[in-house]
């Protein structure tokens, strides 16, 4: 199973309403495989939208969508990559939400 993650910031507190990062493609394909891997991507597919808010008013989307070979490869090609936010996608498959890393001891406690 494939699965596209697509980054955006609907909130977005700067001083002209809009983001650096506004217009470029933001999108991470991971690949799942094997019964458990899958059963989590499809855990993490029927949420489908994620949003993690900063305390400043900051606030990030993520688009979670099922692809296939073809348009993985054609979302791979046309990222800009993932602007850093990486751990959102990791924290998600991990912990099935968006978590900074000083958010992560609160729920292993």
């Amino acid at each position: 199973m494939l699965l596209s993650y697509t980054l955006s910031m609907p909130g977005c507190p700067s001083w002209n309403g809009k983001w650096s990062g506004e217009g470029r493609n933001y999108v991470i394909v991971r690949s799942y495989r094997g019964d458990k891997a899958t059963k989590n991507a499809s855990s993490i597919l029927s949420q489908g939208y994620f949003r993690y808010n900063w305390s400043d008013g900051w606030a990030a989307g993520i688009t979670v969508e099922e692809v296939d070979s073809k348009k993985a490869a054609q979302l791979r090609k046309k990222s800009a990559g993932f602007n850093e936010y990486d751990w959102m996608v990791n924290t998600i498959e991990k912990y099935g939400k968006p978590l900074a890393n000083h958010e992560i001891p609160k729920i292993n406690t």
